[in-house]
Formats: structure tokens, C-alpha cells, sequence
């Protein structure tokens, strides 16, 4: 299964929903459309919104911390939500929860950064 990507601003917030499998094979498109997308809208905070998301491997992780850490060194943050068990135990095994911060839901993580 191929990966689906959905970019939307809001404000300075850029949401992304992710749907299929975010791989090798699929992270260096993730990367691109992301940066361009920041770049182009001068986005301060990220939401990854990964309910949809079934599948993930390190190439996965990889392009969601470069994302964290560009975001980061400007000042922004970068919020998961409504993630689905699998990818959940990666991020847990990973310590990415050490760093990104997990809300249930896109509208509790807009609210917890002011936009909604």
C-alpha cells in the first residue's frame, strides 16, 4: 500500500494526515511536500495526524524527526494525534514521545496550540 498524504494550514499550523504505508519508498516524498510546504507558508507549528497511518519503519521515523527538529529550531512544535496502536508501539519503543507530545484527537492538538 502506497502512502496518502494531506497537507492543510491552518494559521501557522500545518496539519498532516497520513494514510497507507510511510516508508523507504515513501518517506523522501513526505519530506519534500512537508518542507516546501513550510517554507512556502512559514509554518510554526506541526500536527501529524496518524489514525489512518498502518504501517511505519525507521525511514518513517527518520523523516518525522528531521521534520521535529526543523520545526523546533524555530521556535515551533510539533504534535501527534490519533495515532493507531502499531505505529503508537513504535513511537513508544523509539522514545519519540520523549520529544513529541501525543494528543487523542487534530481538535484537542489545534486547541493545546491555540488555533482552534
Amino acid at each position: 500500500m502506497s502512502l496518502n498524504v494531506k497537507l492543510e494550514t491552518k494559521e501557522r499550523v500545518l496539519c498532516i494526515r497520513l494514510s497507507g504505508d510511510l516508508d523507504h519508498h515513501s518517506a523522501e516524498q513526505l519530506r519534500t511536500e512537508v518542507d516546501q510546504t513550510i517554507e512556502k507558508h512559514q509554518i510554526h507549528h506541526i500536527i501529524l495526524n496518524l489514525e489512518s497511518l498502518s504501517f511505519m519503519d525507521s525511514s518513517g521515523l527518520g523523516v518525522i524527526l528531521g521534520r521535529y527538529k526543523l520545526i523546533k529550531s524555530q521556535g515551533g512544535e510539533m504534535v501527534v494525534c490519533s495515532i493507531s496502536p502499531s505505529v503508537k508501539r513504535l513511537f513508544e519503543m523509539s522514545g519519540m514521545f520523549k520529544i513529541i507530545r501525543l494528543e487523542n484527537s487534530e481538535q484537542e492538538a489545534l486547541q493545546t496550540l491555540g488555533v482552534a
